[in-house]
């Protein structure tokens, strides 16, 4: 996040005075440096702690440990998470019941999400609701229902039975297709691996020869479990050609699920879509569902940005931040992780630095170092944006749990 200040000294004077340092970013820490926030973020109705990449292990750290703190202290009891209901019902059932275990509970999960810290998280939810039986965390997916690998074996299985003579035809367009549940099909256009056609058309052509054949009773299922994946390949980044989406009924998900329990929610994702502003992202504008949130609840929604300076992130490494984002500017603290509350009293050249037009740094599975200067989203405000910024200057990467397989 950036743009240019009218005195950048008195900027980071200001930063350097008010910047709260962050002792350990581990999610099991449990000092007093997060007490401030933490009493900050308690008021509030809901929390988006939103990510500049999904790849650092102390951002998602921090993310845990802001999340444990307010459930312990101030009692929030929902979590939301970008991933479609299905997810979201697992990890439920998960977290309540201790129904399966968190690898297989994440098998199904978006690809961010299988990591050993996303197990470490689920069984942290777990150990507090049985200690707490009833008075529970509850987790949410804010995507609705969508395809997971088990559908496409769902449909083979029938295909397999009633037809084995065009089993061959249809898993021709299934089989390349399912990939995209290891490796997104618009990261694997990145990375050079995509085989070239479209998973959408891939997915309407197998439905196409699914509906000639026999029906029988179970024909209506499996009929249904093909149509998530065509609506899953259709409504992807690459089907819909950006990242760009209507977000407007994701971010009522989370309104109706707290109107209806009355529980206090912190919303997990990307910072494109906690932050409380209309976005742009390049040459497109985005509204992400922290901004319906913010239109809801006012005051009562907190917007926390997540970012880092540079570091390893194991798919790649980032480099230091473009003098243009804040990133730069917040990386001029000599902290190594530290937040900045950007309600805090300020000088005048401060408060016109932080009402001007920012940027910040958003990397992603198509990240690449030589386009650093095209990877980030921009925002009309910095504080009208967020509420607060959480800095680690440097990074170093999640642990994925092994593929499918592998």
């Amino acid at each position: 996040m950036g743009t240019v200040a009218p005195e950048i000294a008195t900027v980071r004077a200001w930063l350097s005075a008010n910047a709260r340092p962050i002792v350990d970013t581990d999610p099991g820490y449990t000092g007093s440096d997060l007490d401030p926030l933490i009493d900050r973020l308690g008021s509030a109705t809901v929390v988006g702690l939103g990510e500049s990449t999904r790849f650092s292990r102390q951002i998602y750290g921090m993310q845990e440990r802001v999340f444990r703190a307010l459930v312990e202290r101030h009692g929030f009891r929902g979590l939301a998470i970008q991933d479609s209901a299905r997810s979201g019902e697992r990890w439920d059932r998960y977290v309540r019941t201790g129904a399966g275990d968190p690898e297989s509970v994440l098998a199904g999960s978006w690809r961010p999400w299988r990591t050993t810290e996303t197990v470490a998280a689920l069984e942290w939810i777990r150990a507090f609701n049985q200690a707490h039986p009833d008075d529970q965390v509850r987790v949410f997916g804010v995507q609705p229902p969508s395809a997971e690998p088990a559908d496409y074996d769902v449909v083979l299985d029938y295909v397999r039975r009633v037809a084995p003579d065009r089993l061959a035809a249809i898993e021709a367009h299934l089989a390349p297709i399912r990939t995209a549940h290891q490796v997104d099909e618009h990261v694997q256009r990145h990375q050079g691996i995509h085989p070239g056609r479209p998973f959408a058309e891939h997915a309407r052509d197998a439905v196409a020869l699914f509906e000639n054949l026999p029906t029988t009773t179970e024909y209506a299922d499996a009929h249904r479990h093909l149509q998530l994946i065509a609506d899953f390949h259709d409504n992807s980044v690459a089907g819909q050609g950006g990242f760009a989406r209507d977000e407007r009924p994701a971010g009522q998900r989370v309104i109706d699920r707290q109107r209806d329990t009355g529980a206090k929610i912190v919303y997990w994702d990307g910072i494109a879509h906690t932050t409380n502003l209309r976005l742009g992202m390049g040459t497109a504008e985005f509204r992400g569902l922290g901004a319906y949130l913010h239109d809801e609840f006012g005051a009562g929604y907190a917007s926390v940005a997540l970012g880092f300076h540079h570091g390893d992130l194991g798919m790649t490494t980032a480099p230091d931040p473009q003098p243009d984002l804040v990133d730069a500017i917040l990386g001029s603290v000599d902290l190594p992780a530290y937040y900045v509350d950007l309600r805090d009293t300020a000088p005048e050249a401060v408060r016109a630095w932080l009402a001007s037009p920012a940027k910040a740094r958003v990397i992603s599975g198509i990240y690449d170092p030589a386009k650093d200067a095209e990877a980030n989203i921009s925002v009309a405000s910095l504080a009208d944006a967020f509420d607060v910024l959480v800095h680690v200057r440097e990074t170093s990467p999640v642990h994925w749990l092994p593929l499918d397989g592998q």
